[in-house]
């Protein structure tokens, strides 16, 4: 009974001794308890019953069927992903190596020596003179432990939830890549679509504007206009030439950056299914934020909580710098047989073995330890302010999207009546030009407002729409009307 307890307590010793971690406390948050209100806010309360619940719900979101297919295909194919991938294969790596340092290294020998000797250099009694060499053999078999240094102060155990923490940064940081991905396979589709219905209705006006310069040109041969009118027809013909030119290029680069995304070109298929959305109206709607969701909520992003697991590493390097000024044991362990002859090497009574401790206890490194702890310390306070840096930049993303979402409601809803009341006064002052009521001043003058018009239009409902991505990205994929719980680490209960 006593051997067993003696050996439960070595067991002890040896693994679960103390750590010199600090006690953690997770930071105040930085910013209020509310998102802010105001004028460019909307202040209804209550919870959509359609809002989406997490991340795993995505296509919830993303509802149109081209976008949920372009952004599988990212999520499969594209290169920044698979790099976020493969970092936390690294991580995880890194930690299994520093978690082995824990447990002793087990390792199996074979050795043979052969020393050839001159008999008269060694001068062995009772040797003939005829006798010029001996020879001496030596074998052995057995297992040992090589360097194992017993972990009483926690150095190793810091150094492994050190790479722990890191190893969950990593995959927070995969998840917060995966999101993002999410969003600008969206917003570049919504950038392509907005392209494309702007080439569209500014071919249909380069079409009317093409009329409208012929005809200026008819008046200034019977006598009616001036040279002066056909300077400024065609003036406003190449403004709109230009502008369709624009709408062209940026539709093109937009399919660059879709497939660069998506990680390869788009099949045929795809680039039917989006050349057939002419206007952003053919993009499913996105679903609306619930309202009176908690400014906490944003702790649940995963930019934030791989902040927290970096800081939270800097503070188990603390322990490992504290344990460096505690004396070091290592051992150094063999067992096994050995003998002069092959065939004796496993008879009884050729057992071999040998223990070597060894303890190491730092006097003077001209202050290297209280450096490296210094600096660790300082460290911490760097991840503190990061931490807190990475929430007050979520705030300020979130309320900047809120602010934005009612502010384009309001927006999209004046610019849709200055268009209509645009087209009425250009479609106007053109017939009156076409009775010769007016001059062509005037309807030159209601073609470029309404040319401008169409084209903000375009980007306020693009702004709109890139918005709503926007509110859904920085709410960490998704809402829920709690903050989850800070996940469990598993290091805490394996370490």
């Amino acid at each position: 009974m006593s051997r067993q307890l003696s050996f439960s307590s070595l067991v002890f010793l040896l693994l679960g001794g103390c750590t010199m971690i600090p006690h953690y406390e997770r930071p105040a948050s930085p910013v209020g308890k509310t998102w802010p209100n105001g004028s460019a806010y909307r202040n209804t309360k209550g919870v959509s019953s359609d809002a989406v619940k997490s991340d795993a719900a995505w296509r919830d979101f993303y509802r149109d069927p081209l976008l949920q297919s372009l952004i599988a295909e990212a999520l499969e194919n594209n290169r920044d992903y698979r790099v976020a991938i493969q970092q936390i294969e690294t991580a995880g790596a890194q930690f299994d190596i520093e978690n082995a340092s824990l447990f002793p290294s087990l390792t199996g020998n074979a050795s043979g020596n052969i020393q050839k000797y001159a008999a008269r250099t060694m001068r062995f009694p009772h040797t003939p003179a005829s006798q010029g060499s001996i020879y001496q053999r030596q074998y052995g078999v057995g297992f040992g432990v090589s360097s194992y240094e017993i972990d009483l102060w926690g150095r190793i155990r810091s150094a492994s939830r050190s790479a722990f923490d890191h190893y969950m940064s990593d995959v927070y940081t995969r998840e917060s890549v995966n999101i993002t991905l999410k969003a600008s396979v969206a917003t570049t589709v919504l950038n392509w679509v907005a392209n494309n219905e702007g080439y569209q209705l500014t071919s249909d006006i380069l079409k009317s504007w093409q009329k409208s310069y012929d005809l200026v040109l008819e008046a200034r041969k019977s006598g009616s206009s001036s040279d002066l009118d056909v300077a400024e027809a065609e003036e406003a013909l190449r403004e709109a030439e230009k502008q369709l030119e624009i709408y062209d290029r940026q539709r093109a680069q937009a399919l660059n950056q879709l497939e660069l995304l998506v990680g390869r070109p788009l099949t045929d298929a795809q680039k039917n299914a989006l050349e057939g959305k002419k206007a952003l109206a053919d993009i499913v709607d996105f679903p609306d934020v619930p309202e009176g969701l908690p400014s906490d909520l944003i702790g649940r992003r995963p930019d934030i909580l791989a902040a927290e697991h970096t800081l939270l590493a800097a503070n188990d390097d603390i322990g490992e710098a504290r344990a460096e000024f505690f004396p070091k044991i290592q051992i150094t362990a063999s067992n096994g047989t050995a003998s002069s002859g092959i065939k004796r090497l496993f008879r009884s009574g050729m057992g071999a073995w040998d223990v070597a401790p060894q303890i190491t206890l730092p006097i003077f490194d001209e202050g290297r330890l209280t450096a490296q702890l210094k600096q660790s310390k300082a460290n911490k306070r760097m991840e503190i302010a990061r931490y807190e840096k990475s929430i007050q930049t979520g705030f300020r993303e979130v309320a900047d999207a809120l602010a934005a979402r009612e502010t384009y409601v309001r927006e999209t809803t004046a610019q849709d009546c200055f268009v209509s009341a645009s087209q009425r006064q250009y479609r106007l002052s053109r017939a009156r030009f076409e009775m010769g009521s007016d001059s062509y001043l005037q309807t030159l003058v209601a073609q470029r407002t309404y040319l401008n018009a169409v084209t903000e239009g375009i980007s306020i409902h693009l702004g709109q729409r890139s918005n709503a991505v926007t509110l859904y990205k920085v709410l960490g994929g998704g809402w829920e009307n709690e903050t989850p719980k800070r996940p469990f680490r598993i290091g805490e209960h394996i370490l």
